[in-house]
């Protein structure tokens, strides 16, 4: 069971707290994911309360907005309380979430056909916080741009396939060693292909039904390698012509880029369109 240190005299959800942890995980990510679980059980017990709160008569002849919002902050209290004895979810999220970012474990990823060579992560990110988003977004933009310039393909989409094929750099492949491939894209290691390469175990969609195979994939010694290569595999690879002929039209060119079988999930471009979505809020 989580034992967390007494912090009982400031919220969970205060902004004091939350920088103690961003700075905890800097220096020790294992009792960071302990104390971001204790902070999620605090949230979650709070919103019970609530819940339970708004379903009881609270317009008695002492009860008023000033009432009300003492009663609010009665129940952050409470569930800070009774969350440090724990109600065994915090428990269960370290423990999954333990094996999910564990290095070397990389999540399967979607593949495409063996024409296109590339492989790709399918689910939408939902449960990341908006900073490290943020953080993913202002990291890779340089590399996305100067991608663009030489392709014309919008940064906006090769964002938005780096953060859908990656988690949002959460599932990057992982070589051997357990060290990073820097592979956002998700792309295979051909018979033309002379570098480093790490072989995981993926799920490729045939006739929309999907199935796991082990395939290499291509590795790089920086994300700025990366992203170059992408842009060649876009401006060489006379079958995306059709994304190229969409200039900065970021949603038509993900249209584009299924219609060139660049992914073989059925739902690629609309996945794709959404996490689009999320970068242009985040900027």
């Amino acid at each position: 069971m989580i034992k967390p240190s007494d912090n009982s005299g400031s919220l969970a959800a205060s902004a004091q707290s939350l920088d103690k942890l961003r700075a905890q995980a800097k220096q020790s990510p294992d009792q960071a994911l302990k104390a971001a679980a204790q902070q999620f059980e605090t949230v979650f017990m709070n919103m019970m309360l609530k819940s339970m709160r708004d379903a009881t008569p609270q317009d008695g002849v002492f009860d008023s907005e000033q009432t009300k919002m003492f009663t609010g902050m009665l129940d952050q209290q409470l569930a800070q309380d009774m969350s440090s004895r724990g109600i065994g979810l915090a428990d269960a999220m370290v423990k999954q979430l333990s094996r999910t970012l564990t290095p070397g474990t990389a999540t399967a990823l979607p593949q495409v056909s063996p024409a296109a060579q590339p492989s790709r992560a399918t689910a939408v990110p939902s449960a990341y916080s908006e900073n490290f988003q943020q953080d993913f977004v202002r990291q890779l933009t340089p590399y996305a741009l100067q991608a663009s310039r030489e392709t014309g393909v919008p940064a906006q989409l090769m964002l938005g396939q780096a953060a859908l094929e990656s988690g949002w750099g959460r599932r990057e492949i992982r070589l051997p060693d357990g060290g990073n491939s820097y592979n956002l894209f998700g792309i295979k290691a051909g018979s033309n292909w002379s570098g480093k390469v790490a072989q995981v175990t993926t799920t490729e969609y045939h006739n929309g039904v999907p199935s796991k195979q082990v395939e290499k994939f291509r590795a790089y010694g920086s994300y700025a390698e990366a992203f170059s290569d992408y842009a060649h595999l876009l401006r060489d690879n006379p079958r995306y012509a059709g994304v190229i002929q969409q200039g900065q039209d970021a949603q038509s060119a993900a249209k584009a880029l299924q219609v060139a079988g660049y992914a073989t999930d059925p739902n690629y471009a609309g996945k794709l369109a959404k996490v689009m979505n999320r970068i242009s809020m985040l900027s």
